[in-house]
């Protein structure tokens, strides 16, 4: 681990319509406070992501412990799922002349120019959680989201015995996780053909969209619900109250394991969930990038295994994103690096995860 020079962490947060206060935010000459050694100057990266989240709020944490312990400041800027607004600020990142940019996309199809432009000035791009197709990239860090969708899936018909009435909350209609996500799920959808769709939505990742999407259902399909499948917990928990407001328990499954989610398990609310550990992930993206731009050597497609998270192993779930949390953020930049070597960037110690 290298030895901080500076502890401070830029992070300002833009929203949509808002201008990126790089200069405010210490995003100026990245040759300044850097010594003649990669190894040993501090970094400057600029991350962009689609919003804020309740997973990336948990992985901004990440990433910030992981940059105070490597000496590397964060230029942090939210798109408010605008494309347009994301592009505006690579575009500023670009011009402030970062070392890096990690971009969490709002949109897979999106942010060419930007990064044709960062390739010409030589300042590394890294899609992480969520994919941008595109040849420029210079890393790409991702969840298998194809296997998450398909485990939750699988979860789910267990439940149910093969047969019974779903309803689908999408992610962002466009984005590669609803895209991959959604896959998976109609993988295993094919092995069941007594499980029927009523119906499928985007609630864009949101709680409140997704009480009032659920809320439609019921009106719409009553007791013919027979079991919620949502992309992520958020949505999730979204239709959860929307249930509870009507009087009605079906099972529900999400994705992500936040913390609301992980309770959702162990109190029953949820059947399950798969552990997408925003802290971990974006630290090992941010990890990535710093080890690009220092001119280290990394693998650049490394994948996030997501482990499924029951009532059998959901307590040390907890413990990791919630009641542990300090004793785990101390140890993760270790842990980060130790992954980066082994390949397997989601391993936390998880019962019934196993270290590829």
């Amino acid at each position: 681990m290298r030895r901080s020079v500076s502890n401070r962490i830029i992070t300002c947060i833009a929203v949509s319509g808002m201008a990126v206060g790089l200069a405010a935010c210490g995003a100026g000459d990245p040759a300044k406070d850097s010594g003649g050694n990669d190894a040993d100057r501090r970094l400057r990266v600029g991350v962009t992501v689609y919003n804020m989240s309740s997973f990336i709020t948990e992985g901004k944490e990440g990433m910030e412990t992981y940059a105070k312990a490597n000496n590397i400041e964060l230029v942090w800027n939210s798109a408010n799922n605008d494309v347009s607004t994301q592009a505006n600020q690579v575009d500023q990142l670009i011009n402030a002349g970062v070392d890096a940019i990690i971009v969490v996309p709002v949109q897979a199809d999106s942010l060419a120019p930007q990064i044709a432009e960062a390739k010409k000035k030589k300042i590394p791009v890294l899609a992480v959680n969520a994919e941008l197709n595109s040849s420029d990239l210079a890393a790409s860090v991702q969840p298998d989201d194809v296997a998450a969708g398909a485990q939750e899936m699988e979860m789910m018909a267990k439940k149910l015995g093969g047969k019974g009435n779903i309803v689908i909350l999408q992610g962002p209609l466009g984005g590669s996780g609803e895209i991959n996500r959604g896959k998976g799920i109609d993988q295993v959808l094919a092995k069941y053909p007594d499980i029927k769709v009523l119906a499928k939505d985007t609630a864009n990742w949101k709680r409140d969209e997704a009480v009032n999407k659920m809320k439609n259902w019921i009106s719409a399909f009553g007791g013919k619900i027979d079991g919620v499948v949502s992309q992520n917990d958020d949505m999730g928990l979204g239709a959860l109250q929307a249930l509870k407001e009507a009087g009605r328990t079906v099972p529900i499954v999400g994705i992500d394991g936040i913390q609301d989610g992980l309770n959702a398990v162990k109190d029953g609310s949820f059947i399950g969930t798969s552990l997408q550990n925003g802290t971990v992930e974006l630290s090992a993206g941010l990890a990535v990038a710093d080890k690009i731009a220092r001119n280290e050597k990394v693998a650049t497609e490394p994948v996030y295994i997501m482990p499924a998270i029951t009532k059998d192993n959901v307590g040390v779930a907890i413990e990791h994103v919630v009641t542990g949390r300090a004793d785990f953020l101390a140890k993760l930049p270790k842990m980060t690096e130790e992954n980066l070597k082994t390949g397997d960037i989601a391993y936390e110690g998880i019962p019934g995860q196993k270290q590829q």
